[in-house]
C-alpha cells in the first residue's frame, strides 16, 4: 500500500524549510520482507492533532464572528446587517468551493509552479488514513485536519476584502467576485508561496503565515475594488463615521485571540516554533497599538479607540510573515514600525489620492502585509535574534528574495483583480443604485434590519 502524504506543508518557504528539514515529500511504500507485510502506516500524534483542530477553530472564530463585527462596528447602523451577511455568506460559500477544487489547485501534489492541479478534487484521495507531515521528522496529522485549517484560511482572506467597498456593493456582486477571486487569484498564489513545488516557494521567499497570500493579497484587491466600485455617495461631505466602537473593539479582541491559531497553528506541530509564534503575535500586536497611539498623540493631540484597534490589526498583519521565524525583540521592533507605515497610508495617501477604502483595508492589511513581508527577509536573521538563514543565505540575498515574492503577488493579485472586478460588473454590476445606498443596505438588499427602534 502506497500512503500518500502533503508534498507542501513547507510554510515557509526553502530556505526556511531548510532550517525545519526534512522538506515535506511524499511518503514512500516501506519494502517489508518477502514473507511479511507492508510496514504500518505512520500513526499521527495526537497532541499535535489536538494543537491543529483548537488552531482551526480559532480561525474560523476569526471569521465569524471576528471580521463580521470589526467591520459592523466600523459602518453606519443602515448597513450593518448588510456587512455581516456578506462575511458569513463569502465565509460559507468559500468554504465549499475550497473541499470541491480549491484544496486540490492549491495543495494537489501537481508539478506545476502555478498550481496544484486537479487530483484531490472533491477530496479524492483524502480520507482518514492519509497523513500529513509535520516539521519534525516521522511526525505527522491527519490530512483532514491540515485541510481544513487551510479551508479557514481560503475562507478568511475574501472576507478582509469586504470592508473596502462596504455600504455600496450588491450582495450578488460581492460574493461572485469572492468566488472568482479565490479561484484565480488566492488558490495559485496558495500554491505558489506555500507549495513545495511553487513557484515563490522554489525561491526561497519567508512567508510562516500568509503576509503575501493573505494581507497583500486582500489589501491590493480591496484597494482595487474601493476604486472600481467608486466612492460611497455623500463622501467627503455626510457623516460616515463608526456607528459603534464598542463592537469594532470587540471584533479585534476576537480577531487577536483567532490570529493565535493563525500563526502558531501555522507551525502545523506544538512544539518550540508554535511557541515562537504565539510569543511573537503578542509582542508585536502590543508594540503596534501603543506606537499607534503615541503617533495619534503626537499628531491629532488625542489617542483614538479607532486608532489602538488599526495599530492591533495592522501589529497581527505585520508579524504574520514573520511570526515563527523573527526573535521577540524584533517581533516588538516590527510592531512598532508598522503603525507609524499604516497611519501614514491611512490619514495621508488615502486623503492625497481620493480613494474611499471603507474600513482601511488597503492601508492596513496592504501596507501592513507589504512591510511585514520585507521585513520578514531582514529579522530572520540570527544577528537580530531570528532563527536564521538558510546556508549561503545573506540578507541582502533574503531580503531581495522578499521583494520579488511581493513584486508577483502584487502583479498576479493587481491583474487578475482588475479583470475579475470588470467581469462581475458585466454579469451582475458592482454597485447598487443611489436610492438603495440612501436607504441602507440592510433594508435595501436584505429586507431587515440590525437594529429597530
Amino acid at each position: 500500500m502506497q500512503l500518500t502524504k502533503i508534498s507542501n506543508l513547507g510554510r515557509m518557504g526553502a530556505a526556511a524549510a531548510a532550517l525545519f528539514a526534512p522538506v515535506v515529500a511524499f511518503a514512500q511504500t516501506a519494502a517489508a520482507p518477502a514473507a511479511e507485510a507492508a510496514a504500518a502506516a505512520p500513526v499521527p500524534d495526537k497532541g499535535d492533532t489536538a494543537f491543529m483542530f483548537l488552531c482551526t477553530l480559532l480561525v474560523f472564530f476569526m471569521i465569524m464572528p471576528g471580521i463580521a463585527l470589526f467591520y459592523g462596528g466600523l459602518v453606519r447602523s443602515k448597513n450593518m446587517l448588510s456587512v455581516l451577511m456578506q462575511c458569513t455568506v463569502i465565509g460559507s460559500s468559500i468554504m465549499l468551493v475550497w473541499v470541491i477544487y480549491g484544496y486540490s489547485f492549491a495543495f494537489g501534489g501537481g508539478t506545476s509552479a502555478f498550481w496544484g492541479g486537479t487530483a484531490k478534487m472533491f477530496l479524492s484521495g483524502v480520507t482518514i488514513e492519509s497523513t500529513a507531515s509535520t516539521f519534525s521528522d516521522g511526525v505527522v496529522i491527519p490530512e483532514f485536519i491540515f485541510m481544513l485549517f487551510q479551508m479557514t484560511f481560503a475562507a478568511l482572506t475574501p472576507v478582509l476584502i469586504v470592508g473596502a467597498f462596504a455600504e455600496r456593493i450588491k450582495f450578488s456582486a460581492a460574493v461572485l467576485f469572492c468566488l472568482l477571486w479565490v479561484t484565480f487569484v488566492y488558490f495559485p498564489i496558495a500554491h505558489m508561496v506555500w507549495d513545495a513545488n511553487g513557484l515563490i516557494f522554489g525561491w526561497g521567499a519567508l512567508d510562516f503565515a500568509g503576509g503575501t497570500v493573505v494581507h497583500i493579497n486582500a489589501g491590493l484587491a480591496g484597494l482595487i475594488g474601493a476604486i472600481m466600485v467608486g466612492k460611497r455617495t455623500g463622501f467627503g461631505k455626510d457623516m460616515m463615521a463608526p456607528h459603534s466602537m464598542t463592537l469594532t473593539l470587540v471584533g479585534s479582541a476576537m480577531l487577536w485571540l483567532g490570529w493565535f491559531g493563525f500563526n502558531a497553528g501555522s507551525n502545523l506541530e506544538a512544539s518550540g516554533g508554535a511557541m515562537l509564534a504565539t510569543v511573537n503575535t503578542f509582542l508585536a500586536t502590543a508594540a503596534a497599538v501603543v506606537s499607534w497611539s503615541v503617533v495619534e498623540t503626537f499628531t491629532r493631540g488625542k489617542a483614538s479607540l479607532l486608532g489602538a484597534v488599526s495599530g492591533m490589526i495592522a501589529g497581527l498583519v505585520a508579524i504574520t510573515p514573520a511570526a515563527g521565524i523573527a526573535g521577540p525583540m524584533g517581533a516588538i521592533i516590527m510592531g512598532l514600525l508598522v503603525s507609524p507605515i499604516c497611519y501614514f497610508f491611512v490619514s495621508v495617501i488615502k486623503n492625497k489620492f481620493g480613494y474611499d477604502d471603507t474600513a482601511d483595508v488597503f492601508g492596513v492589511h496592504g501596507a501592513g502585509g507589504l512591510f511585514g513581508a520585507l521585513a520578514t527577509g531582514i529579522f530572520a536573521s540570527s544577528s537580530l535574534g531570528g532563527i536564521g538563514y538558510a546556508e549561503g543565505v545573506t540578507m541582502g540575498g533574503q531580503f531581495m528574495t522578499q521583494v520579488w515574492a511581493v513584486v508577483v503577488t502584487i502583479l498576479w493579485c493587481g491583474i487578475g483583480s482588475i479583470i475579475l472586478y470588470k467581469v462581475v460588473d458585466l454579469i451582475v454590476g458592482l454597485r447598487v443604485p443611489v436610492e438603495a445606498e440612501r436607504e441602507g443596505l440592510d433594508l435595501a438588499a436584505h429586507g431587515e434590519s440590525a437594529y429597530h427602534s
